[in-house]
């Protein structure tokens, strides 16, 4: 299967699915003006993978931010990376900045809704504001 490799632009987020080296991730900040079509080549190859997935995958969120609409579609991809849970083993790590309770109580509220190991990993923003 070829990866699904969308570079981040100043309103979409990295994208890196390649199977072949285990990565799946979705990184950096998504607020993109049509989120369903932003995100619908990504749940497209994501219901390709689930056709032969690997036999353990992890998958990391690591975003910054993410707008209403781009939240409902990650939800869409954790459901379908829960229908990929029933033939492979799958983790999902939801990577946080730790003073960002948001985004922390986003993916909390995601764990609670599917049957898949989370796992919640903390980080410091290491960015200095200079004023």
């Amino acid at each position: 299967m070829k990866p699904l490799i969308i570079n981040e632009t100043e309103d979409t987020p990295q994208i890196n699915l390649k199977p072949d080296e285990g990565i799946f991730e979705i990184s950096k900040s998504s607020l993109p003006e049509n989120a369903v079509e932003f995100y619908k080549p990504i749940i497209f190859w994501l219901n390709e993978y689930l056709r032969s997935p690997n036999k353990k995958t992890t998958f990391d969120f690591s975003l910054d931010y993410l707008n209403t609409a781009s939240s409902k579609q990650v939800f869409e991809i954790i459901m379908l990376i829960n229908k990929i849970s029933k033939v492979s083993d799958v983790l999902i790590r939801w990577h946080y900045d730790s003073i960002d309770e948001d985004m922390l109580g986003l993916g909390t509220r995601f764990s609670h809704l599917v049957k898949i190991n989370f796992e919640f990993v903390e980080y410091e923003n290491d960015d200095n504001f200079d004023f």
